[in-house]
């Protein structure tokens, strides 16, 4: 595989002042063959997960700290329509989707099912994104090469639940199953950066990429979350295991290199961040063995700040506490981990709370920190141990909203590195509890609950307003 140029297509994508717009696909398409399209595809969907959308929730959710530049303005809530434009056009709009909306024409022309059901899935994942950090964007009338370049907003909720006109999320990622059980025409092989090519592994995707979805809106819509979650569940068929997590290696050289480990130990702003103070003082306070794994201190001790913080900082930054290789890799492999076995169960102990799903709420629950300590490294006498040492922390033995904020806590711990899931739960739920970061500004020195539209959509589609990150979404109801 060669990840210097899958890396550099994507590259590519992020800095160029012109590249496609919108709408407007490659000249050629069918030229480029469905290998590098995949490629490029999956590797976009991991850069937009990790990037800087990931930078900038890592920091308001008290994971991170901003030590300089960008990051100590989103420690302090200040964002605007300036930022994330290479993300919107260039990781999510011109990078992932339009390829996988190429893939999937490719792939009915060719007859290969496989293609066309894992570029369904990751459509419906990388809109999901899109949408839950804007709200409303353009769905229906996007990635539609020439007709409209100008296309309408359609409505989360649209998106989402669908219309009759509008084809949903869920229905989507349902086609992408229907696709793969099909079994017809090429299959992908090592071009499939996430799985190489085991369909087996992309059905389980799937199916919990619907109970994440189904998740998400289940405070605004419980009866269609319910429904869609007890679906999945008599299937059977979802991540259950860390050898099925939904995620992607990068490359170990330059040019192919996970983007947090590029902002974190390379570029120019890697002294920007620093871990938060807040976030080491959570997991000392239940002596959790994932810690020392998950946040580095090169001189034997945390050196962190608090978010939000004027001041000098901690010297020499040599010292400071940053992601560790289990977010990063040792040399930049990291993984990005957009799907996780431990985030299906949480999602499935809060189903059973929240929305009444048949089930043992505490089962699910300590599966979700087995399979995230799992992950993490922990030995499995360490985990034992651990359970026995501290059963209140393993242990939903309280009210509904007791229990709650135990599960989305966590889960927040488990979701180490995913800064866009984090910041959705606590979106969602509330939870967790997170004070307000010190010296906050923005539009009203609250914690931002959207990003804002980005300058060249605002300048050139007339169906785009400015939107003050303080106004909720849609599934946002908390």
């Amino acid at each position: 595989m060669n990840w210097g140029l899958i890396a550099a297509m994507v590259l590519l994508a992020s800095s160029c002042s012109e590249f496609f717009d919108i709408n407007e696909s490659p000249n050629s398409p069918d030229k480029v063959p469905p290998s590098i399209m995949m490629s490029t595809s999956l590797a976009a969907s991991a850069f937009a997960n990790s990037n800087e959308l990931n930078r900038f929730a890592s920091t308001i959710m008290s994971v991170t700290a901003g030590a300089g530049g960008e990051p100590a303005a989103y420690d302090r809530y200040n964002i605007s329509s300036a930022n994330f434009t290479n993300q919107w056009r260039f990781e999510i709009y011109n990078g992932a989707l339009i390829n996988y909306e190429l893939l999937i024409e490719d792939a009915n022309e060719r007859g290969s099912s496989a293609y066309a059901g894992i570029s369904k899935i990751m459509k419906a994942y990388t809109f999901a994104l899109a949408t839950d950090v804007w709200g409303d964007i353009p769905y229906s009338e996007a990635l539609k090469a020439g007709d409209n370049t100008q296309p309408r907003l359609d409505s989360q909720r649209d998106i989402y639940l669908g219309t009759e006109n509008i084809q949903s999320l869920f229905s989507m990622i349902k086609e992408g199953l229907e696709d793969l059980e099909k079994g017809e025409g090429l299959v992908p092989g090592q071009d499939d950066l996430y799985y190489r090519g085991n369909i087996s592994q992309w059905k389980k995707a799937g199916e919990s990429l619907l109970l994440k979805l189904a998740n998400t809106i289940s405070y605004v819509e419980p009866d269609q979350a319910k429904i869609i979650i007890n679906e999945v569940l008599e299937r059977d068929n979802f991540i259950k295991e860390n050898r099925d997590n939904l995620s992607m290696e990068f490359g170990r050289s330059a040019g192919s290199r996970s983007p947090i480990y590029e902002w974190t130990n390379v570029t120019l702003f890697k002294d920007n961040l620093i871990i938060s103070s807040r976030f080491v003082d959570l997991l000392q306070r239940k002596n959790d063995p994932r810690l020392p794994i998950f946040v580095t201190r090169p001189n034997g001790n945390y050196v962190t700040i608090d978010n939000g913080l004027i001041g000098p900082r901690p010297q020499p930054v040599s010292s400071w506490s940053r992601f560790s290789s289990y977010v990063t890799g040792e040399s930049g492999e990291g993984p990005s981990r957009l799907l996780t076995a431990a985030q299906v169960y949480f999602i499935l102990a809060e189903a059973v709370i929240q929305l009444g799903i048949e089930g043992e709420a505490e089962s699910y629950f300590q599966i979700g920190i087995r399979r995230s300590m799992e992950e993490a490294g922990v030995s499995g006498e360490e985990i034992t141990s651990y359970f026995a040492e501290y059963p209140e922390e393993v242990s939903l033995n309280g009210n509904t909203e007791e229990n709650l904020e135990k599960i989305l806590t966590q889960k927040y711990i488990a979701l180490y590195g995913n800064g866009l899931e984090q910041w959705n739960d606590y979106r969602r739920t509330g939870y967790p509890r997170l004070e307000q970061h010190q010296n906050a500004v923005g539009v009203d020195g609250t914690r931002p609950v959207r990003a804002v539209y980005v300058d060249d959509e605002l300048a050139r589609n007339p169906n785009f307003s400015i939107i003050q990150p303080n106004v909720r979404v849609w599934w946002d109801i908390d």
